[in-house]
């Protein structure tokens, strides 16, 4: 594999008009961005709900294509947050491409329990061991012995996106938990999740993608900032530094990134403004993808200035 030189930045913008597709961010640093297609979405999901939120994208080395998987979700339409999440849909909405640039799709993948009300913020990781991508998503469920439905995070396997295992349950709180992101760096997996309780980001570590192994890690930085969510992570093509961008839902205010050495330690540092611009777009939750430089120019080339 070439060396990452660059970075793709794959988000929706917000419940305006257009705002609930898939646009493009490029960025050389991984701290200042540039819009592609003039601000414009890239691609627009006409399918499902007829929008997308939390975009997430993914290498599947299994195939060499790459992989757009999100929420089939259009709030802008009308449609109500408590319907959303009791009366939603079920699907992921899927594109696949051979190289970024020219993209099939979208097409609904149907991965919900009977029972969910929703499927949100999909993402995946690969498991090493299985061979398989691990794929997991928040749906609001009521169980017996609930006295309201809760929102846990449930997981399927998949090697091509189009066939999915039956779903689990795989990751639940005392209270809601939703947007789930895991990354592996050296020997450990890193779980954040946005807790429901305090509204803010909860960080867990692994050695393996078992269910029931992830520990917690004390991050106080993390735990003192509420009112965030959709947590999108990467590592610096250039330095032994990794980037976790939370999205400040409550102030409206879309990502901002913090700093760590090693996640395992449980440091973060907020940045100042001064020090990053994520374009004339809002960010929204979505997802960063290492590029290489002929990923980079391919990208520029089609949808750049």
């Amino acid at each position: 594999m070439a060396a990452y030189t660059g970075y793709l930045f794959v988000h929706f913008t917000g419940e305006e008009k257009l705002g609930e597709q898939i646009y493009f961010a490029l960025s050389r640093d991984g701290l200042h961005w540039m819009d592609l297609n003039e601000g414009k979405p890239v691609l627009v999901s006409d399918i499902g709900e007829a929008g997308v939120r939390d975009p997430f994208i993914l290498r599947n080395p299994l195939n060499g294509k790459y992989v757009i998987i999100a929420t089939d979700l259009r709030i802008e339409a009308g449609k109500g947050w408590t319907a959303a999440q009791e009366e939603g849909s079920r699907n992921l909405i899927v594109w696949e491409s051979e190289d970024m640039v020219n993209w099939d799709g979208p097409f609904c993948a149907e991965v919900g329990i009977p029972e969910a009300g929703c499927v949100w913020a999909p993402e995946a990781i690969f498991d090493e061991k299985k061979q398989a991508f691990l794929v997991f998503w928040a749906s609001k469920v009521k169980e017996p012995g609930d006295t309201e439905s809760k929102q846990r995070i449930y997981a399927s396997y998949t090697t091509d996106f189009h066939a999915f295992t039956e779903p689990v349950k795989y990751q639940e709180g005392e209270n809601h938990i939703i947007d789930t992101t895991i990354l592996k760096a050296g020997d450990y997996y890193y779980r954040f999740s946005k807790d429901e309780t305090e509204k803010n980001i909860r960080l867990e570590k692994s050695r393996s993608l078992d269910k029931d192994s992830f520990t917690e890690v004390y991050a106080p930085v993390l735990n003192a900032l509420a009112g965030v969510e959709g947590p999108a992570s990467f590592r610096f093509n250039d330095r032994e530094e990794w980037c976790v961008l939370v999205d400040r839902f409550a102030e409206g205010k879309g990502y901002l990134p913090l700093f760590s050495p090693d996640f395992g330690s449980g440091e973060f540092r907020i940045p100042e403004e001064s020090e990053y611009d994520l374009g004339k777009s809002k960010k929204r939750h979505g997802s960063v993808l290492n590029l290489t430089e002929e990923e980079f120019q391919a990208l520029e080339g089609k949808w750049g200035k």
